[in-house]
């Protein structure tokens, strides 16, 4: 029978309640149905704040924001309204534990589960910055893990309840994973946000805030102050997460680099990150008794120790350790289920294999690395390739890796690409690196490294070369291209640089500026 004392007395919009979920700080949560009979859940915010009128302005916009964001591993806003005293936001309803249950009652995740949350988290914080939203307060308690992976929840709810831009920026969030812009009052943004992602994933990993535990005081100095705690992080995941707790808001990577990073891939899509979730997640039912009554709780963990035990003794590595696809791996990052369409671009404008020992082209074997380091601007660092033009003549084109320099925690990659042909030939820029706009394909291979590190983006925008689509190379001239990266190992000397059609140039020496 349903306990119905907790419950307000009456109907809420078009939803009927059902039972309360939980409570926090800016509403109450039920469990309803709506008027097909199917389960939501519907967050009643505080009542004090429904008969404010900037509130309601501001709940209103809030709610239409968060209603654009894409349903890629978050609970998607359905619906929302004010009924009388009582603003209400009503979402997807995810049967399942949130993280902090799970790793109270469990301890950390490990393995593909934990690859699979920081993934997953990603791909919602790509989706809502896509939609122009900020969460401002993810933390463990508003991520709940369903039967096909982690969900985001709560999205922009902390800007709705907080319709005074006046209050401290110290009351909108969870001290332990907020920003440091946060704390000091500063402009909240997407990278606030990426801070945040970091903070979960230490937790998941750990059990423990990313800054310690105790006063709200205490908490918030170290956020600002200290370093974090990161023993017992993964160390395949670590330097992601070392770059997302930058206190300089402007040096973290956007949620789409995160993707890219663990996705192993340029450009990596919510769609493939979705399916790769779903496939490396492995939840299980289990019941946990919570203080001596009656009720009990739902978790999901791994689904038996003898799948998890098979699939290691198996090889199976799955999220950051490569990307995630059954799909044998290509050079240059692509996977073989990528290599058919490949090839086809390929095969129609480039006919001719490279000519110098450290390059290839896009559809040859990959030579054997060369024992000594190619110095930028040097003869090891060039290459020869023939390519098809508009009128099926071919052209050659001398390609020179020019520098590849670290700048602090950038390494600044710089090319050129020569037309050696004659007459009015030219070359198409975009035919060249992979049919895009932007060179933001072209990859650095780090020794040692399993998945290739792809230019930087910055609001947005790829910080590499671009083009139109009737760029062209004339006869004699040349064009220098550049991208910038931020995901090459610290102590990585050297990287093969993967300039897609025009050839895989191995064993690049970095310098410093």
């Amino acid at each position: 029978m349903i306990d119905r004392s907790d419950l307000p007395p009456r109907r809420v919009g078009s939803y009927t309640l059902v039972r309360r979920l939980g409570e926090g700080g800016m509403g109450i949560v039920y469990l309803a149905h709506d008027d097909q009979g199917g389960l939501v859940a519907l967050k009643v915010m505080r009542p004090e704040l429904a008969g404010r009128e900037d509130f309601r302005r501001r709940f209103e916009q809030e709610a239409a924001a968060a209603r654009r964001v894409a349903r890629f591993c978050t609970a998607p806003v359905l619906d929302a309204g004010i009924d009388g005293d009582q603003a209400y936001i009503v979402t997807e309803y995810v049967e399942g534990p949130d993280l902090s249950s799970v790793v109270d009652a469990q301890g950390p995740l490990t393995g593909a589960n934990l690859e699979a949350l920081a993934v997953g988290v990603a791909t919602a914080l790509t989706a809502i910055h896509e939609a122009g939203v900020v969460h401002r307060d993810l933390k463990p308690s508003n991520i709940l893990l369903g039967p096909t992976g982690p969900r985001v929840i709560d999205f922009g709810i902390a800007r709705v309840a907080d319709p005074d831009a006046t209050r401290s920026a110290a009351v909108v969030g969870t001290p332990a994973y907020m920003s440091p812009e946060q704390v000091n009052g500063g402009s909240v943004t997407a990278a606030s946000d990426v801070f945040s992602w970091a903070g979960v994933v230490i937790y998941a990993a750990t059990g423990r805030p990313p800054f310690g535990t105790g006063g709200m005081p205490e908490v918030l100095y170290r956020v600002v102050n200290h370093v974090p705690g990161l023993d017992g992080v993964d160390e395949r995941i670590r330097p992601l997460v070392e770059r997302a707790l930058d206190k300089d808001p402007e040096r973290r990577p956007a949620a789409q680099e995160l993707l890219d990073w663990l996705l192993g891939r340029g450009q990596a899509t919510a769609v493939e990150a979705v399916r790769a979730v779903s496939d490396a997640w492995t939840p299980l039912l289990t019941s946990v008794h919570v203080g001596g009554a009656s009720r009990w709780h739902r978790l999901w963990v791994p689904l038996a120790a003898a799948v998890l035990s098979a699939a290691a003794t198996a090889g199976v590595f799955l999220a950051i350790t490569r990307p995630w696809t059954a799909s044998e791996q290509i050079p240059g990052g692509s996977s073989a289920a990528a290599a058919e369409s490949v090839t086809a671009t390929v095969t129609a404008t480039v006919t001719a294999t490279v000519t110098a020992p450290a390059a290839r082209s896009a559809v040859s074997a990959s030579p054997p690395k060369p024992a000594v380091k190619a110095t930028p601007g040097t003869e090891a660092a060039a290459g020869d390739v023939r390519v098809i033009n508009p009128w099926d003549q071919s052209v050659p084109l001398h390609v020179q890796i020019d520098s590849l320099v670290r700048q602090g925690d950038r390494v600044k990659l710089q090319w050129t690409i020569r037309n050696d042909g004659s007459g009015d030939q030219y070359v198409i820029v975009s035919k060249l690196m992979g049919n895009a706009d932007r060179a933001e394909k072209v990859n650095l291979i780090p020794s040692g490294v399993e998945f290739p590190s792809f230019p930087l983006w910055e609001k947005g925008k790829c910080v590499c070369s671009g083009w139109n689509t009737d760029t062209s190379i004339q006869a004699g001239e040349s064009v220098r291209l550049h991208a910038v990266f931020r995901t090459v190992p610290k102590d990585a000397r050297t990287v093969d640089v993967d300039l897609l059609n025009l050839g895989l140039y191995r064993n690049m020496l970095i310098t410093r500026k």
